[in-house]
């Protein structure tokens, strides 16, 4: 039997047995939606943070000056951790001297943030993200200021306490009011509202919105910092290519500051969006890995329901095997036509999970923040998976099926 007689054979059997089919297909088909709706969930949000996030939270072609080198959660631990606390703070001399030694063509801000109460006379007080930086930082992170104004430099250099506000924080505090001139506190100081920035939506759920900015030089600074140190330089280049350059020049410029000999290793972290997207890679191998567990466990019990389902087919058809053994049919057609027709089963299951599996997925990021970006390479995994369940579940029935004595599968009744 060719192979396109024996898939017309499967779907025939299919048309005909419907209820048994579903349940045959039930198994693939749930373990393959879940697959396809998982893997688009992660691919999702590796794009997101790639293409969105960096552009917003960490700002592209940017490298980060600080005190630790680390990126993600748990930093660094055990005699790492001890090391790494004997770390200098970072002082404005030394933020000073590298700026001096940077290209001409890149562009540094002062960033230091954290969370801190505000508060306005008519509404509740509210954590907002206070950040103490300078003019560059609306330039470096592409804040557009919709309403009123960024602060200057001039601003900077007087500490003027001044402050541009996110639109979530004007909402909150200044409902259905022109926030500009208004006066704001932020851990109880007094700051005047001089613009708004332009909405910037949200990354996982988590607003971007409830932004508070001001001077560095300003009573933010030491409201964030209380020791007068300097969190973290963004510096930005023009393109990736001048990244190494600016890297390097920074590198040098503070060892020099700092005295270290050249078999000292840095006491500084430069730390780079490769390094922010390397933990974000290997959080995605990890979701990836145990997000398919499920699936995988859907798939192995669609295999064993497969695989009865046949040997009843085999049981059921013995007569129609031993006609085919008597007109010349060989052992390896028998076991073909049956592995085809459990390929043919279980890649069907695994069409329909795919379709099943992206609708899921795209209702998922309509009603969550989390993003889905359907893979190609997962609907092709998918059909393979799907075609190598039904013929790994298929080889016993089929083998079995081939082995039957002609004479004896005649008179089966």
């Amino acid at each position: 039997m060719k192979t396109r007689d024996a898939i017309g054979l499967a779907l025939s059997q299919i048309r005909v047995q419907k209820l048994k089919s579903a349940f045959t297909l039930l198994g693939v088909t749930i373990g393959v939606m879940f697959l396809i709706a998982v893997v688009s969930i992660v691919e999702g949000m590796g794009r997101y943070v790639e293409e969105d996030f960096a552009a917003r939270l960490i700002g592209a072609n940017t490298f980060t000056l600080r005190r630790f080198s680390n990126v993600g959660p748990g930093g660094n631990r055990g005699a790492d951790a001890r090391l790494a606390q004997r770390r200098p703070l970072i002082r404005m001399p030394e933020i000073d001297v590298v700026r001096a030694a940077l290209p001409a063509n890149m562009r540094a801000t002062i960033a230091s943030e954290t969370f801190k109460y505000a508060s306005a006379p008519g509404a509740r007080p509210r954590q907002v993200q206070s950040v103490a930086t300078d003019a560059n930082y609306f330039a470096i992170k592409k804040f557009a200021v919709t309403q009123g104004r960024a602060f200057s430099d001039q601003e900077v250099r007087t500490s003027a306490p001044v402050l541009v506000i996110g639109v979530e924080v004007a909402e909150h505090f200044f409902p259905g009011l022109n926030p500009e001139g208004r006066q704001l506190r932020i851990a109880g100081v007094p700051f005047t509202v001089i613009g708004v920035i332009e909405k910037q939506g949200s990354v996982f759920g988590f607003s971007l919105d409830r932004l508070a900015i001001a001077p560095y030089t300003s009573p933010m600074g030491r409201i964030i910092r209380p020791q007068r140190d300097i969190s973290s330089l963004i510096v930005q280049a023009p393109n990736q290519q001048d990244l190494a350059e600016g890297m390097e020049a920074a590198r040098s410029a503070l060892r020099a500051f700092r005295g270290l000999r050249a078999a000292e290793p840095d006491d500084f972290g430069l730390v780079t969006q490769d390094a922010a997207f390397g933990f974000i890679k290997q959080l995605k191998g990890r979701l990836v890995l145990f997000g398919t567990a499920l699936p995988a466990i859907s798939l192995v019990v669609g295999a064993m329901v497969i695989m009865n389902i046949m040997l009843v087919a085999v049981a059921e058809r013995t007569r129609e095997i031993g006609v085919r053994k008597a007109l010349g049919a060989k052992r390896k057609d028998i076991m073909a036509q049956f592995l085809v027709e459990a390929a043919t089963l279980s890649t069907l299951g695994a069409a329909i999970g795919i379709a099943l599996g992206i609708g899921l997925a795209e209702t998922i990021a309509a009603f969550t923040p989390l993003p889905a970006a359907v893979a190609p390479w997962s609907i092709a995994a998918a059909l393979l998976t799907g075609a190598g369940v039904g013929i790994g579940a298929g080889l016993y029935p089929a083998s079995r099926a081939s082995r039957l004595d002609p004479i004896a599968a005649l008179r089966q009744e």
